[in-house]
C-alpha cells in the first residue's frame, strides 16, 4: 500500500467535512474544526464503506478501473461529512455556540 492509498480518505473526508460545513450553516465549525472532524470521520467512513461494500484496499499493484481508489474517496468524503454534522449537532446539544 503507498502513501497516497493510505492518505486519500483522510483528504477526502477533510474535503467533505468543509463542503459539509459551507453548506449546512447550522453545523459549520469553522475550517479547522471541519477540518478535523473531517480527517476523522474520513478514516472511518472509508473503511466502513469499504468494508460493507466488499470494495478491496488499494494494495501496491495498480487497479485497473479505479474501483478501489474510488471508493476511498466517496467513502472519505460521506464520512468526513456525516462526522462534521455529528460533532456539530453534539455542539449545539452541548450549548456551545459554533465557530
Amino acid at each position: 500500500m503507498d502513501l497516497i492509498s493510505l492518505l486519500l480518505p483522510f483528504f477526502s473526508g477533510a474535503a467533505g467535512g468543509n463542503l459539509v460545513g459551507g453548506i449546512l450553516k447550522n453545523f459549520n465549525l469553522g475550517s479547522v474544526g471541519n477540518s478535523l472532524a473531517g480527517l476523522v470521520g474520513g478514516g472511518v467512513g472509508s473503511l466502513i464503506l469499504g468494508n460493507l461494500l466488499g470494495m478491496p484496499m488499494p494494495s501496491g499493484a495498480v487497479d485497473p478501473d479505479g474501483a478501489a481508489l474510488l471508493g476511498q474517496i466517496l467513502g472519505g468524503g460521506a464520512g468526513g461529512g456525516v462526522m462534521t454534522i455529528i460533532v456539530g449537532m453534539l455542539q449545539k446539544m452541548l450549548g456551545r455556540p459554533a465557530a
